[in-house]
This record gives C-alpha cells, structure tokens and sequence, in this order.
C-alpha cells in the first residue's frame, strides 16, 4: 500500500480507534496491522503528538504480564478533531470516487 496514503490515514485510524476503546501502544499496533502494514515505531511518535496537542491523554495501569502499560484516552479536543477528520475524508473520499466514476465512463 502506498507509503503516502498510510501516512495520510494514520492519524484519523488511531483516533477512530482510541475513541471506541483505551488502548496501549502495543494493542493499537496490533489492532492496525492486521489491515494495514505499519511498522510498530512509526505510532509512537504519531501518539506523543496526539498527547502535545490535547488530542489524547495517558494514564498507566497494571498489566499481569510486566510493568504497567501506558494507555491513551481520546480527551473532548481528540473527539472534535476526529469529527473533522471524518468530514475531511468524507469530502476527499467523495471527490475522489467521483474522478474514477468519471474516468469509467470513458472506457
């Protein structure tokens, strides 16, 4: 998949993923990966800036397999910029499905 629309996507993907559940790092990784080939270090730094911005907050709870983890939790600015993401995509989406739909006619 192309480098350029993963990076472009990445941001809204862990909003959209963080606003339905808390999650760690590693979980968010994995919850990702499965659809879309990502490398694991390219998430942390995306996380920390999403922190910066007031878009996450982060607490630490106690794992059974180690040291506690560090969860992310989408803070009320973090709902709004995804409402405006979605919008955004919608919009970008729409504009694009219409290029194809015209470039098929053609054919």
């Amino acid at each position: 998949m192309n480098i350029q629309f993963k990076k472009g996507a990445l941001e809204f993907l862990v909003l959209l993923i963080i606003k339905g559940e808390d999650q760690y790092g590693y979980s968010l990784v994995q919850k990702i990966t499965p659809r879309i080939s990502i490398a694991e270090g390219t998430v942390y730094p995306l996380m920390r800036r999403l922190v910066k911005e007031g878009y996450l907050t982060t607490y630490f709870k106690p794992s059974t397999e180690g040291p506690a983890r560090k969860y992310y939790k989408i803070t009320e600015e973090g709902r709004e910029r995804l409402k405006s993401l979605l919008a955004e995509w919608k919009d970008f989406t729409d504009a694009v499905n219409l290029f194809i739909e015209e470039s098929e006619v053609d054919e």
